[in-house]
């Protein structure tokens, strides 16, 4: 989605083309976009070398017609247009234009960003769905977490989103555990959880009913512990596959799928025509011993997603399930599912130290739980080490940086800025405590908790300024992230504008107490850098903590 100055440079572009009769292109091939240096501008575009090729011109004459064009359009957020080789035209905002972005984070706070275009439409974002059969490990904690946190910005972008996990208590997987439990020959699972099943149920001789109880126990005891407590991620919605075949959604998405002629019977099986949606091959639903196959129960829980109303669809999923993204894509068309379904595959995770593959050294075994390496070294850690990366990714994930308790830890280098910030927030404030204050400084009387309008036409600095065009990045990234999900973005934001502030602090006095003017303006910038940055880790799901 574009932001408002990318859409006002679109426009005025759009009227170059039409008053130079350029009519042979679509507009759609034109980017506006960040360039990769601050020198060359805050926005640039490529329209001069798209057009070049249209009307057999040099890209850098096309680009100073297209300019000139341009400056007969009244683009006051822009100090200056400039083209640069080979044909680029690069936009400058205005020093008055950054300036009124302080004020406007200062007045709106963490309101900064929020969006009610998509007030009304409804988004169910599926996530970690891991069997209920064991604890949480490494790949449910990274899909988990940026399931989480994806659904923060949807939520700050305007939508109506619903967290939900999807409990996987019908099939095979919980006879295997009833085995399990019972530890006889066909046992699937091991481990210290095991174990403790084993001593509240091995009384029991039915497997199939001490697999049922075993697998609510973990997903009571074991599975929402860990992601309420530990992961701290709050689910809408618990759903049970056994409850949605009870209430009938296998066989009326099956009977829908009959009615709409997209299944056939063969080989005296019941098939699924998903090939005519883009599937490798068809799919079974009923198998040749009348019982329902897993597909069945992917077409009921998409139809009940689909009755309840959603416009989007989120699935995130595991390493081993990509042969299952086009079969689930198939089944939701087949049943008539119009909007946007996205699945998002999670890659492995390797945990390493030194350059060589580690281990938690509490458990047995080559699964890593979750919980273990939650509290070796804390929620923020974990949550932010799994963001930093995008999910379609193999990760290592570095353990001796994660327990580093300096700069060199990203998460701890961004919350470090929040930190100074809120110290130096909290020196200049006005107070009757006189330990806290001085003479010189009582009187700055800035009061963060206020909505504080103040002119910021003293911030010239070309370090303040910089800060403040990351700053005003923020609503474009939500915008960005909402169409795009791609959530680790965030992270990488969080610490390019805690590195940018820093920059600041280290070349700019904030509090001079014989500047008060500039110094309540400077105060006003790191103010709003506090605001954009406690949003941007909130919306990744850490603490913005005020002492370190």
């Amino acid at each position: 989605m574009k932001n408002e100055i990318q859409k006002l440079i679109e426009s005025a572009l759009n009227e170059a083309k039409k008053a130079n009769d350029w009519s042979d292109f679509e507009m759609s091939e034109i980017i506006v976009e960040y360039p990769k240096s601050e020198q060359f501008g805050d926005y640039t575009t490529n329209i001069a070398m798209i057009l070049a090729k249209k009307v057999g011109k040099n890209p850098m004459e096309i680009a100073e017609i297209v300019n000139l064009q341009l400056t007969t359009y009244n683009l006051q957020q822009f100090e200056k247009i400039e083209v640069a080789a080979p044909g680029y035209i690069n936009f400058y905002l205005s020093k008055k234009y950054l300036q009124e972005i302080v004020e406007k984070i200062n007045v709106e706070k963490e309101k900064f960003g929020n969006s009610e275009i998509d007030k009304n439409i409804k988004i169910n974002n599926e996530f970690i769905s891991a069997n209920p059969t064991g604890p949480l490990h490494l790949g449910n904690g990274r899909g988990g977490f940026y399931g989480d946190s994806l659904s923060r910005v949807l939520k700050k972008a305007g939508f109506d989103v619903t967290n939900e996990y999807y409990v996987n208590d019908a099939g095979g997987q919980v006879e295997k555990l009833g085995h399990s439990v019972l530890k006889d020959e066909e046992a699937a699972y091991t481990g210290e959880y095991i174990d403790e099943l084993n001593k509240k149920y091995a009384a029991l001789k039915d497997v199939r009913e001490v697999g049922k109880i075993a697998a609510n126990d973990v997903l009571e005891n074991i599975i929402k512990k860990t992601t309420q407590e530990k992961m701290q991620i709050t689910f809408n919605v618990w759903m049970s596959e056994q409850k949605l075949s009870d209430d009938g959604y296998d066989q009326r998405a099956i009977s829908l799928l009959k009615e709409k002629g997209l299944t056939y019977e063969s080989e005296d099986a019941l098939w699924l025509r998903t090939t005519d949606f883009g599937d490798d091959k068809d799919r079974v639903l009923i198998k040749k011993d009348g019982k329902n196959a897993y597909m069945a129960g992917d077409c009921g829980y998409m139809l009940n997603k689909i009755e309840r109303g959603y416009s989007r669809l989120i699935m995130g999923l595991g390493a081993d399930h990509h042969g299952y993204v086009s079969r689930l894509k198939a089944v939701a068309s087949a049943l008539g599912f119009a909007g946007d379904f996205r699945i998002i595959i999670s890659q492995m995770v390797r945990l390493v130290k030194d350059g060589k593959e580690a281990r938690m050294s509490k458990r047995a075994g080559n699964v890593i739980n979750l919980d273990d390496l939650i509290d070796e070294i804390g929620h923020d850690v974990t949550r932010f080490f799994f963001l930093m990366y995008s999910p379609d990714t193999h990760m290592n994930f570095d353990l001796g940086l994660a327990k580093e308790r300096s700069a060199k830890n990203p998460v701890f280098y961004v919350q470090y800025a929040h930190a100074r910030i809120a110290g130096i927030l909290a020196k200049s404030q006005t107070t009757n405590n006189s330990q806290q204050t001085t003479e010189k400084t009582k009187n700055l009387n800035f009061d963060r908790s206020k909505s504080l309008v103040v002119s910021c036409g003293l911030l010239t600095h070309e370090k303040e300024l910089s800060l403040v065009r990351e700053l005003n990045k923020f609503p474009e990234l939500i915008q960005e992230i909402s169409q795009s999900y791609e959530a680790h973005k965030f992270p990488q934001y969080a610490m390019k504008l805690a590195d940018k502030f820093h920059s600041f602090y280290d070349a700019c006095k904030v509090i001079d107490e014989n500047n008060k003017e500039l110094t309540i303006a400077r105060l006003s910038l790191i103010n709003a850098v506090r605001i954009v940055l406690a949003e941007t880790l909130d919306l990744i799901g850490v603490d913005a903590p005020e002492k370190m």
